[in-house]
């Protein structure tokens, strides 16, 4: 080999095996299915399937062809026969003209002693009179002779040998044989003068019915014989069913036709095969059903059959095969995604398989470390925003509360009530104590309910005793922890909205339980209240921002902000609930996991 043939041949070959390095799902699936449904055409096509067909129709039709030549063969064999038995009784019986003679009468009974099938042997004039018969029976006075179809035909075409269509001899007493007669004009020498007689020979219609109904074109075929001069029936196997018009044939096509031609009964196809008679006028029609003789092609489908099944399961074999080489990464890839589902962001897919998996598989993996980048930075974020939220909420205990407090206290040393003013500033500075708690997020239920305390202590002496209220907690509540700055929105909602507006002396109880796990915080006032409907609305997403928030005057805490700390640290099953009605005050309960604090903390006051 040439070094540059051997060179395009190395490149060749290298270049293929980099395209099915290189290639897709969609291109291994296109190419193997596309060889084997070409595969599959191949074989079809070398099965031949529509020349087998043809084959089997063709067999069928000479077959069945085959069957009623035999069967005209026979008939016309009988038929010469019996014109031959004819021709000798024409020639024994009128021997010199003379019909009556004792040798004529040994002859004829010895003709119709040999042969089973004659049933009788007549001699007419032109009238209709019985000349001689044998065997010798009067003639029926009822008969009317004249008047059959034999007697018609004789004097129609003299010297011409016609046959009649089966039918009861009915011209002797006590015979009523089915037969067919043979009729002819012929002309005898009687008294020295030629005369015009009729020769009638009748035989048994038994033969030609056994030779027809031996014939076999499969469990439903059969033969039938039709006069092609009026189209009448000579013979059916079911001559009664076509009598009683419950079974009819197609006799006008048969008629037409030299070879045959299909046609349905009852939804099946038939093929017909005709052949007439020679010498007698008669029609033979071979009738079979399809789905019998078509044996061939019933094999061939079969045989099909199997050859498409067996082809099918290599195909499901091999597509099996082939998918579970393809998708085995893209399954293993599902398992990962199911994993990530869970929550599981520190799995790493492998990468490899066809092209498109290989990529999906590196982007996978780029998104699940982008996802871990996003969730680290989530909660980078999430803890700034807690940070923040806390650290604003204490901001939003105002300069104005500081200054309505300070404006309170200066008025009270006007008014020389010095107790008061002491009251006061002490719990001021007992109330930012607790608010800075050394910078810390959680504190207490102890701490929180002392800063609760001094807050309403503050806002009792500044709305001038206008409510009182009362602080109940369990001992196991205190010595839990909370969020810090939980309560103090709350009482300045209930001091604002709820209690200000009354007439009466408001009442504000706060306690503090354990049930179960549960932290339970209340806070219950017995002021103006708000529908329930509003109240539902209080911490929907959607809510308008003046239900959000408290009143302008206040510290500008939003009873939202409260709730919403409490599900981002805790979770969405803790936060507040509210339940007021007009008129009888206002329920909002705190729900957060009980958690116990350090005993260090627990101690501390």
């Amino acid at each position: 080999m040439r070094p540059a043939a051997r060179f395009r041949l190395s490149y060749f070959i290298q270049h293929l095996t980099r395209r099915l390095r290189a290639s897709s799902i969609r291109s291994i699936m296109t190419w193997s299915f596309s060889v084997f449904v070409v595969l599959v055409v191949i074989m079809v096509a070398v099965l031949l399937f529509d020349r087998f067909s043809r084959t089997a129709e063709r067999s069928a039709y000479i077959n069945s062809q085959q069957i009623v030549d035999q069967v005209s063969y026979n008939l016309e064999d009988y038929i010469q026969s019996m014109s031959r038995l004819y021709r000798a009784i024409e020639v024994n019986m009128l021997e010199g003209g003379q019909w009556d003679g004792p040798e004529v009468t040994e002859r004829l009974d010895t003709i119709m002693g040999s042969r089973e099938d004659i049933v009788s042997i007549a001699l007419f004039d032109q009238q209709g009179r019985l000349l001689v018969n044998r065997p010798s029976l009067p003639v029926r006075a009822s008969a009317h002779v004249s008047g059959q179809s034999w007697f018609h035909a004789a004097l129609r075409v003299p010297g011409h040998l016609s046959f009649s269509l089966p039918h009861v001899q009915n011209l002797y007493a006590d015979s009523y044989k089915w037969v067919v007669s043979m009729s002819k004009g012929i002309t005898v020498i009687r008294n020295g003068r030629p005369e015009s007689v009729i020769l009638l020979v009748d035989i048994n219609f038994r033969q030609i019915d056994e030779l027809c109904s031996r014939v076999s074109l499969g469990k439903k075929g059969y033969v039938y014989i039709i006069d092609e001069g009026a189209g009448n029936m000579v013979y059916h196997p079911q001559q009664q069913l076509i009598y009683m018009g419950l079974k009819r044939e197609n006799v006008d096509e048969a008629l037409k036709v030299t070879e045959g031609y299909l046609d349905e009964e009852s939804g099946l196809k038939r093929l017909n095969t005709t052949r007439s008679l020679a010498n007698i006028g008669w029609k033979v029609v071979g009738v079979a059903y399809l789905d019998e003789v078509m044996t061939t092609r019933a094999e061939v489908n079969r045989y099909l059959i199997q050859v498409v099944g067996v082809v099918l399961v290599l195909v499901i074999i091999v597509s099996m095969l082939l998918s579970a080489t393809l998708t085995r990464p893209i399954r293993r890839m599902e398992r990962t995604m199911k994993a990530v589902e869970r929550g599981d962001f520190a799995v790493e897919l492998p990468v490899g398989g066809p092209l498109e998996v290989e990529r999906l598989s590196s982007r996978f993996n780029l998104m699940l470390r982008k996802i871990r980048q996003l969730m680290e930075q989530i909660i980078e974020e999430q803890e700034s925003k807690r940070k923040y939220e806390l650290e604003a909420l204490q901001a939003q205990i105002n300069p104005h509360f500081l200054y309505n407090t300070l404006n309170s206290v200066v008025r009270m040393v006007g008014m020389s009530k010095n107790e008061d003013v002491v009251t006061m500033i002490t719990s001021l500075s007992k109330l930012f104590r607790i608010s800075l708690s050394k910078g810390k997020t959680v504190i207490t239920v102890r701490e929180e309910l002392e800063h609760a305390r001094h807050y309403l202590t503050i806002q009792q002496m500044r709305f001038k005793r206008k409510f009182q209220f009362e602080i109940e907690a369990e001992e196991q509540a205190q010595d839990c922890l909370t969020l810090k700055l939980v309560l103090q929105p709350l009482i300045e909602n209930a001091i604002v909205h709820g209690i200000e507006y009354m007439v009466d002396e408001g009442f504000i109880r706060i306690t503090a339980r354990v049930t179960g796990q549960t932290l339970m915080l209340e806070i219950c006032d017995n002021g103006v209240g708000m529908p329930p409907e509003k109240a539902s609305r209080l911490l929907s997403a959607d809510a308008p921002q003046a239900q959000k928030n408290s009143s302008g005057a206040g510290s500008g805490v939003g009873v939202k902000n409260v709730h919403d700390r409490i599900q981002l640290y805790y979770g969405a099953q803790y936060g507040l609930k509210f339940e007021s009605e007009l008129e009888e005050g206002t329920t909002v309960r705190i729900r957060m996991p009980a958690v116990a604090a350090p005993e260090g903390e627990a101690d501390h006051e």
